[in-house]
């Protein structure tokens, strides 16, 4: 090897590890608001369209559909938050109260219903006519162990809510500039591919696109109509706190867990209070529902992007379980990608050999 040529890849080699030592860098400095950046950019490609309508109605200013979009996404944030604090905090209070009544009085003989409940029922009910002839002295030195493990998971849960409304309000931040400059960021974005790949590139870019609009269309729109749907159940069954209710079945919607986790415990809970009739129509409503996600769900995915349904429900179900709940648009938006250019490189192949 010549001299020059050596010292071309020496220069070479130098410029590579240059180049990866700022990305890594670069990667590293982004890393506590990559999470943020997803979801937003997610949000703000998902319902692209709908923020071009709203700039109409506006009469075409940005700034003012920004500010609707913007609003509108800490208002579904807020509301279902503020319930959930508010049940919390109502909920402690009472705890605390009840505590402090038995703590002073004893407890009672257990409910009838206790010893009905299968398999653990009389055994729960013989622990708590044990309590209850002991006392409050006895009450006292059985709780006492459970009380710093109990405020250790109240300052555990607080501290995760925080984080939570940190992470929510950074993404709705990052989603308004997004909003407001979306023109400028989907140009850089195409130009940053097209160096890659040129027109395929862009495709590339566009199908992302597609991809995750039409995952949000199937997984929120299915998430809206479930909950309301089990929502208006609870409601007529006599649940208490339908409104609630509604609002966590809908987060557990978003995470595909569906509406069973909330339903099915409403279900038992009417069964064990005497609302026989009011269980069994609720039992038939909650495997309606949850029917509906496995019909619903698909249709809405299709009209969004033209790719295989088992690709998408795949990307949708894998990238949950690999990534979390924004994997659920990570995960389609990567096989869908990679479905693409495997087809066009087989395509290309057989147009060759023919």
């Amino acid at each position: 090897m010549s001299p020059q040529a050596q010292n071309d890849l020496t220069r070479t080699t130098l410029v590579v590890l240059f180049i990866g030592v700022l990305i890594v860098g670069s990667l590293w400095t982004m890393l506590p608001f990559l999470g943020a950046l997803i979801w937003a950019t997610t949000i703000v490609v998902a319902t692209w369209p709908l923020m071009l309508r709203v700039q109409r109605l506006v009469g075409g200013k940005r700034i003012l559909a920004t500010i609707v979009m913007t609003s509108v996404a800490l208002a579904i944030f807020i509301v279902p938050f503020s319930l959930a604090i508010g049940a919390l905090i109502e909920g402690a209070a009472q705890g605390a109260d009840l505590l402090r009544t038995y703590l002073t009085n004893g407890l009672g003989p257990p409910p009838d219903w206790l010893n009905k409940v299968p398999w653990v029922g009389a055994k729960i009910a013989d622990e708590w006519r044990e309590l209850a002839a002991g006392g409050p002295d006895l009450l006292l030195e059985t709780v006492r162990p459970y009380v710093r493990t109990v405020a250790a998971s109240i300052l555990s849960i607080t501290g995760g809510i925080g984080a939570t409304l940190l992470h929510f309000l950074l993404t709705v931040i990052i989603a308004a500039i997004l909003y407001s400059n979306g023109e400028v960021a989907a140009e850089g974005v195409l130009r940053f591919f097209r160096r890659f790949g040129d027109r395929r590139g862009e495709e590339i870019v566009h199908l992302a696109g597609q991809s995750i609009r039409g995952v949000a269309l199937g997984v929120v729109v299915t998430a809206i109509v479930q909950s309301l749907i089990a929502g208006l159940g609870l409601w007529v069954a006599g649940v208490p706190r339908p409104g609630l209710l509604t609002a966590v079945i809908f987060v557990l919607g978003i995470a595909q867990l569906g509406p069973l986790p909330v339903l099915l415990p409403a279900v038992i809970w009417l069964y064990w209070s005497g609302n026989v009739g009011w269980a069994a129509a609720l039992f038939v409503w909650m495997i309606l529902v949850g029917a509906l996600d496995n019909v619903l769900r698909p249709i809405l995915i299709k009209r969004g992007v033209d790719l295989p349904l088992m690709l998408i429900i795949t990307g949708v179900i894998g990238g949950l379980i690999a990534f979390g709940v924004v994997g659920l648009f990570i995960g389609p938006v990567i096989l869908a990608v990679t479905y693409t250019l495997l087809q066009s490189w087989i395509d290309e192949g057989s147009r060759r050999a023919a």
